[in-house]
């Protein structure tokens, strides 16, 4: 180190820096555990079912098919990731942040999601039976057929979501935010939408039959033909900003 003692204090720490980056930054390779760094890392059908990955740093990583059932992720940062068809149900990913990740396919059910960021993240086709998504944000995320049965979402945002043809019977959206969401096809048979935010959502040829819109909004929503078959309409706020009348059900009156 003798060539460095007669360096100024400002280059000393950025040697001492660059010297000691290695022990900092991990590479590809290194074993699972908390707060790893796996950035860019090929890990296609890696066997990490049930492992602490709590905090680790997952950028741009590729997951495709891996398994990760039972695992420990939350806080985990799994931006723009590639997760097609990987195996989650189950794992704890609540506060994980999930950035425009490649979740198409991918199997989630009774994943624990809760506070998760999903916005702009591809879930077409996803398996989410059961989740829990409470907080979860999920501006513009593509959940074009994702089966969502009795996910528990309350006070999701779903702003812009893409749900088309997804299936969210028996789901809990209570105080969910469903601005100009897209939910044509969608089934939402007996879902809790007790002060959900539906304004200005496309609800073309959905199924409502037996929901709680309860205080509702639906303000400028997209109603073309959807069945709303004993749905629950009390004080809901209608297409035509008109207030429901208590006991309204099918029908605002």
């Amino acid at each position: 180190m003798a060539c460095v003692t007669g360096l100024g204090r400002p280059v000393m720490a950025l040697v001492l820096l660059l010297l000691g980056m290695h022990t900092v930054l991990a590479a590809c390779d290194d074993p699972p555990g908390r707060g790893v760094i796996w950035t860019g890392c090929d890990k296609k059908g890696a066997d990490l079912k049930g492992l602490d990955l709590r905090g680790a740093v997952l950028l741009r990583s590729d997951f495709a098919g891996a398994d990760l059932r039972g695992a420990k992720l939350s806080g985990a940062d799994f931006s723009l990731a590639d997760l097609h068809d990987a195996k989650m149900d189950k794992a704890r990913l609540n506060k994980a942040r999930l950035l425009r990740a490649n979740l198409t396919g991918a199997s989630l059910n009774g994943a624990l999601l809760d506070g998760a960021t999903l916005d702009h993240a591809r879930l077409q086709g996803a398996q989410l039976e059961g989740a829990r998504l409470r907080g979860a944000s999920l501006y513009q995320a593509d959940l074009s057929g994702a089966n969502l049965r009795s996910a528990l979402m309350d006070q999701a945002d779903l702003s812009r979501a893409i749900l088309n043809e997804s299936d969210l019977s028996n789901a809990s959206l209570a105080k969910a935010t469903l601005q100009r969401a897209e939910l044509e096809d969608a089934v939402l048979r007996g879902a809790d939408l007790t002060q959900a935010n539906l304004e200005g959502a496309r609800l073309l040829f959905a199924d409502l039959s037996e929901a709680n819109l309860t205080s509702a909004i639906l303000v400028q929503a997209v109603l073309t033909d959807a069945r709303l078959d004993g749905a629950r309409l009390d004080k809901a706020r209608w297409v035509d900003r008109s207030r429901c009348g208590a006991g309204s059900v099918g029908e605002c009156r």
